[in-house]
């Protein structure tokens, strides 16, 4: 676990292992030492202990810390893999258990979970346990059948809680906690450990070249401009949360989708294309600062020669600074010969395709940071080379995959290399290549540092400096942020092309082999070991931690700012307090990376602010961990708010009552309306269900769909044929449409209808499943907590359901009494495939006959009468008595094969 505990990590797991409580941390903080902290006191045999919220690589890490502290009672897995019947088995083993929420809900609702031998519940990342999730659901179910149990909850968002009312008191409330602990970076007992082992920091605020600096103040101008439009079609819309600062933050798309969702289908065009030129505008701000300036000008052109994007474009490429923008960029990589520069911007597809090919001189801006990063690498190697002791070791940090594959290109073969190879795939493939594309390995960075410290010359030039799987990782593993983007704007150019220029010269180079546990590292040096890892975008979000703890550096390269690892650094030198650490921040100044990075620092201290202040005036019932009966939360009232006592039944007293019964399919418990029902006082039976979701009452069959999930299953044909078997095999078949309540509540948008019906119209389709089966009902939720309410009014004076009888129904299986229709399946379906008859006309014939001999004796004008029209009536008369020349289809039979 990296080392025991730090002062402060001891006094926050002290206090909330003496209470229940929630426990909000900064960010980087060290919240997983905690919890492994209490997973370690609770690995042993005498205690059940459930972990709530985490994912599988989480699992996975905390299994292997646990391990690696000699722990033997290791955590096991309760997932699908685990059968029903073994898992009682598996409760009773005790310990820590990673179980998931579905299968938690089930066996706490059918009691194979021992509840009171339960020692009590950990949840991780607490801010995501809102009312109606699943997290909650179990939390409530624990309480009721367990009075003495604790419960634990942990997470490092802090700014999760200053949105919206009371969120902090709401999920407390969820969490059956009423003490709330606060440990900002700022808190007294932190600030003592943390300043009292400092890591020797080495900030170099490296400047903007002015072609960056002018394109970043073109985009910054274009981003105003968009969002004082976005304000004027949007009066009603908050203008705090739509200032330029909040408009560079990762939060801001969440906060524009959280005002917008709702009001989406009633969006004119322009606001929605300004929605989307901001996200296009923020993608061109990170590229700028983040990426090689080849790159930038490929995702600008693309914007500008894609006849989507400059089609749907709200008019900010028509603007002064776009222009400016444009050409600033293209400066940045080419110079046009004099005779060209007075060319306007708009005629540069004419003199491509002219017949005198346009001449480009190369200027190829290299990216200042990394410049800065070859004069810190250059300083660690002298530092390495003059020290008595062994060389230290280095981690260098960037945000993603991209920029890390970009780093090692560059510290192998130079910037000439990277940026040549770049401009010939990309906006300089349809020219000859320069004579100077592919220039000599002596111009790359490390013969520099092989000339300034020769005595290292012989280990630095060791063939083995070429990390082969990079050509894979660069184009299989692109981060995360820009995925999206790329795909809607076409590729920036260095997406592919790095697997033919590695095959060249595999010959020379082979395989760094790292042996660490991380597969997104990049090895650059051997000796000292020198990696290159990303921030973000790791399937493993433990990766960079195992690696920190792995190489051990003594210098640590942060060539991005990323909060949360800043702090990591401060806990890991404050955990090794006799060891050297180094680290070096890279930052643009002046830049938008700064002030994103100081946006970051000021919401989370801000977040912390309100808190302690909400805090203060919090008002917390003494029964909210629910361990007395008092605690309304664990109440599940069943009868609606407006009813009265009858008081002529004895003076109104309590008469018992049958608990309400639903039964619900297994599959439906990833959905947060069984908890609702649930609260409603519904008594709640899973079971594997063939037909419907939710069997109200022994008639009633419910198929549940969310709007796309509707839509998928008209089209699949899949919804016809759960209407099919829930009409054969109960009188009352339901199809319910359930809404997001966060979206507006109308199948189509007002914008989206047409003036002609169209057969492929989602509405056309539900019209054509109504004709088809017309004991069908639909109803039309706005919400979960609306369907709750609609089936407890469908309950009410009805029987209850037997869940033997409704797992018995299936497809296949013969038809149940009780549920029958008047006709049998297979007559009905071989009398709809008969010509002339339809699902207008089939009930009449079944009146008339009953069954097909009888069908057969009725004559032609009989038949018509029965269908109401004379030429079903002569097309059904003709298909049942009109004779079928057997030699015929006989003689047809060879020529078929």
């Amino acid at each position: 676990m990296a080392g025991p505990l730090l002062e402060y990590e001891t006094e926050m797991f002290l206090s909330l292992f003496s209470t229940d409580g929630l426990l909000v941390s900064a960010e980087g903080l060290g919240i997983d030492r905690i919890l492994l902290q209490f997973m370690k006191v609770y690995s042993e045999e005498g205690s059940l202990v459930l972990l709530l919220n985490t994912t599988t690589p989480e699992q996975e890490y905390f299994t292997e810390q646990l391990r690696a502290e000699g722990v033997s009672h290791l955590p096991q897995t309760v997932n699908s893999d685990v059968q029903s019947n073994e898992r009682y088995h598996v409760y009773t083993q005790g310990g820590v258990l990673y179980v998931t929420s579905r299968i938690l809900v089930v066996d706490f609702l059918t009691d194979r979970i021992p509840a009171h031998l339960v020692s009590g519940i950990l949840v991780y990342r607490a801010h995501k346990i809102i009312e109606s999730c699943q997290e909650a659901f179990i939390l409530r179910l624990y309480r009721q059948k367990n009075k003495t149990g604790f419960i634990k909850a942990f997470t490092d968002k802090a700014t999760a809680f200053s949105t919206g009312f009371c969120q902090v008191e709401r999920v407390m409330r969820n969490l059956f906690v009423k003490k709330l602990f606060l440990w900002p970076r700022f808190q007294a007992s932190v600030n003592t450990v943390l300043d009292r082992h400092k890591p020797d920091v080495v900030e170099l605020h490296v400047p903007l070249t002015p072609a960056m600096r002018a394109i970043q103040s073109s985009i910054l101008d274009i981003m105003n401009a968009c969002l004082k439009e976005l304000k004027r079609y949007n009066p009603t819309l908050e203008a705090e949360d739509l200032s330029l600062e909040n408009t560079l933050g990762s939060a801001f798309e969440k906060t524009i989708r959280h005002y917008l969702d709702p009001l989406w289908h009633q969006l004119g065009a322009k606001t929605k294309s300004l929605v989307q030129d901001l996200k296009i505008l923020r993608t061109l701000l990170l590229y700028l600062t983040q990426y090689d300036c080849v790159t930038f000008l490929n995702l600008l052109e693309s914007l500008h020669s894609s006849q989507k994007s400059f089609g749907s474009n709200s008019g900010w490429l028509f603007l002064d600074s776009s222009t400016s923008m444009f050409v600033n960029a293209r400066s940045r990589v080419y110079r046009v010969a004099e005779a060209k520069k007075k060319l306007k911007i708009g005629e540069k597809d004419q003199n491509l395709s002219a017949s005198v090919p346009l001449k480009r001189e190369l200027v190829l801006e290299k990216n200042p940071k990394w410049e800065a990063l070859t004069e810190v690498l250059q300083e660690i190697e002298k530092e390495n080379s003059s020290s008595e002791h062994e060389p230290g070791r280095v981690l260098i940090c960037a945000i993603d995959d991209r920029t890390c594959a970009q780093l090692k290109e560059y510290i192998h073969r130079g910037a000439d290399f990277l940026l040549n190879r770049l401009y010939s795939r990309t906006i300089g493939k349809d020219e000859s290549a320069p004579p100077h594309v592919k220039p000599k390995r002596g111009n790359s960075w490390p013969k520099k540092e092989h000339q300034s410290s020769k005595g290292k010359k012989s280990k630095n030039t060791n063939p083995s400096t070429k990390k082969q799987k990079a050509s894979l990782t660069l184009t299989q593993m692109v981060g995360q942020e820009n995925e999206v983007e790329m795909n809607q704007m076409g590729s920036s150019g260095d997406d592919g092309g790095h697997k033919e220029t590695d095959e060249e010269e595999a010959e020379v180079e082979e395989e760094i082999l790292l042996n660490l546990s991380s597969d997104s590292c990049y090895g650059i040096l051997k000796e000292p070991l020198t990696v290159i890892h990303p921030l973000k975008g790791c399937s493993d979000q433990y990766s960079l931690t195992r690696v920190l703890q792995e190489v051990e550096p003594m210098f640590v390269v942060l060539y991005d700012a990323e909060l949360s690892f800043v702090r990591q650094l401060e806990v890991y030198k404050a955990s090794r307090p006799g060891k050297p650490l180094r680290v070096y921040f890279l930052i643009y100044g002046g830049s938008t990376e700064e002030q994103r990075y100081l946006t970051g620092l000021c919401k989370e201290k801000q977040a912390f602010e309100y808190l302690i202040r909400e805090k203060a005036s919090m008002v917390v019932p003494e029964e909210r961990e629910g361990r007395e009966d008092t605690n309304l939360d664990l109440v599940r009232n069943s009868e609606p708010a407006h009813a009265t006592t009858n008081t002529r039944k004895a003076g109104g007293q309590e008469v018992a009552k049958e608990p309400s019964r639903v039964i619900v399919d297994m599959r439906e418990f990833r959905s947060e309306l069984p908890a609702l029902l649930h609260r409603r006082g519904l008594d709640i039976e899973p079971v594997t269900l063939e037909v419907g979701d939710y069997i109200l009452t022994s008639d009633i069959c419910v198929e549940r769909k969310s709007v796309s999930d509707l839509i998928g299953s008209l089209q699949s044909g899949r919804l016809y044929t759960q209407c099919l078997s829930m009409s054969r095999f109960y009188r009352r078949p339901v199809l319910l449409i359930e809404f997001d309540p966060a979206k507006p509540f109308s199948l189509v948008a007002r914008t989206d209808l047409r003036q002609e019906i169209s057969a492929s119209d989602i509405t056309s389709k539900l019209t054509l499943l109504t004709l088809h089966f017309p004991r069908l009902r639909l109803l039309w939720c706005p919400s979960p907590h609306a369907t709750a309410e609609l089936f407890q009014e469908l309950k009410f004076g009805r029987p209850e359901p037997d869940a033997a009888a409704a797992q018995a129904i299936t497809a296949e299986s013969d038809l149940v009494e009780e549920s029958a229709d008047l006709y049998n399946p297979g007559p009905y379906d071989f009398l709809l495939r008969i010509p002339g008859v339809n699902v207008k006309n089939f009930r009449g014939l079944i009146k008339h006959a009953a069954n097909l001999a009888e069908l057969l004796t009725l004559s032609q004008e009989k038949l018509s009468d029965i269908l109401g029209n004379t030429s079903n009536g002569r097309q059904l008369y003709e298909f049942l008595h009109d004779t079928m020349d057997v030699a015929s289809v006989k003689r047809c039979k060879p020529t078929s094969k």
